[in-house]
């Protein structure tokens, strides 16, 4: 139901490049370029983000239906397409670090040296402007991908444009409020993926098991092993994420502060820097998975400190799920539009 024209033929390329870790370490990862062929005239660079993938296969470079949907409407209409897999996805190593945002960022900045050195590779030019975009955990990508880039590599990337579609940026005050409120939550995963994943990258106690009630304390950690779908977890969980904490583990978390997976979430935070590049948030009212006062948030600190930032409800009351199409599609248009 998209009305699409493609101009050009595309090429998709799975790339495996060097990169960091969350510790700085050394490590591999993956993801495909999408470039379009003999486009006659340079072309933008754009970055795009996917959203929560826990299965190792469901990123773009495994064929991801989402990925490669974007990646060719991109490439077909000019642009060269840069569609990270991130950490410990497609050909990666390990648990993928969910939602932190320094190995999100240095993945995806790695990625873009590939997908230019690729490009360069095939003779295919590239315009002097660079697009980023996400929805979800793409979104917390995006915005992650962006302060990376205008605060170390300036020299190197400027950023035309920002995209940053349903994520959460507020981690510690939005997501965290979310997760104490007792709400029954779509999708209950994304916070036991988030545990893990913290766990993974903070070490913030002993276990995954040692935070959780059973039978979750054995049920649960096994599932992160890239081989379980979201709504596999899901059934594993309870609607109300919070009741797999030990009530002891909940209540400190509660009280205390400087609790560590406190302080973990305000480290991936996405609020208290100023973007230089313009950035539109799309998210729609109705979204009951990462909550519209994420935005709402960003907006406000973003606008504080003087950036060129605009929120839009593309869809007013449409879910997480309904919310995808208007969003990227709207993206595009204003992408579009800034284009030379």
């Amino acid at each position: 139901g998209v009305n699409w024209q493609a101009q050009y033929g595309v090429e998709v390329w799975e790339l495996t490049y060097r990169t960091v870790d969350p510790h700085g370490m050394p490590t591999s990862a993956t993801g495909i370029a999408v470039l379009p062929i003999d486009p006659g005239e340079p072309v933008p660079l754009v970055s795009y983000h996917h959203g929560t993938v826990v299965e190792k296969n469901g990123a773009p470079s495994g064929q991801d239906l989402e990925g490669w949907a974007v990646g060719l409407a991109y490439a077909s209409t000019g642009y060269a397409a840069a569609m990270p897999d991130f950490l410990g996805l497609g050909g990666g190593e390990g648990l993928h670090p969910y939602q932190h945002a320094r190995s999100e960022a240095t993945a995806c900045v790695d990625m873009l040296r590939a997908c230019r050195a690729l490009a360069a590779q095939e003779h295919l030019p590239l315009s002097d402007q660079l697009f980023l975009m996400g929805y979800s955990q793409g979104g917390h990508v995006t915005l992650a991908v962006q302060r990376e880039l205008e605060t170390f590599h300036a020299d190197e990337f400027t950023v035309t444009a920002s995209a940053p579609m349903a994520g959460a940026y507020d981690m510690s005050g939005v997501m965290f409020n979310d997760f104490l409120s007792g709400r029954e939550v779509p999708n209950p995963y994304y916070y036991g993926y988030l545990l893990a994943a913290y766990q993974d990258v903070y070490g913030l106690t002993n276990s995954l098991a040692s935070y959780l009630r059973p039978p979750y304390d054995t049920t649960l950690p096994p599932m992160f092993d890239g081989r379980h779908s979201g709504s596999e977890i899901n059934s594993a969980m309870p609607a109300d994420p919070s009741q797999v904490l030990k009530p002891e583990v909940l209540a400190a978390l509660r009280a205390d502060p400087l609790h560590p997976l406190r302080q973990a979430l305000r480290d991936n935070d996405l609020l208290d820097w100023t973007p230089r590049a313009p950035v539109r948030l799309f998210h729609c009212s109705g979204d009951q998975d990462v909550l519209y006062a994420n935005s709402v948030v960003a907006l406000e600190s973003f606008q504080a400190r003087g950036a060129d930032v605009q929120l839009i409800n593309p869809l007013p009351g449409a879910d997480h799920g309904g919310c995808v199409l208007p969003s990227m599609l709207a993206a595009k248009a204003w992408f579009d539009l800034l284009r030379h």
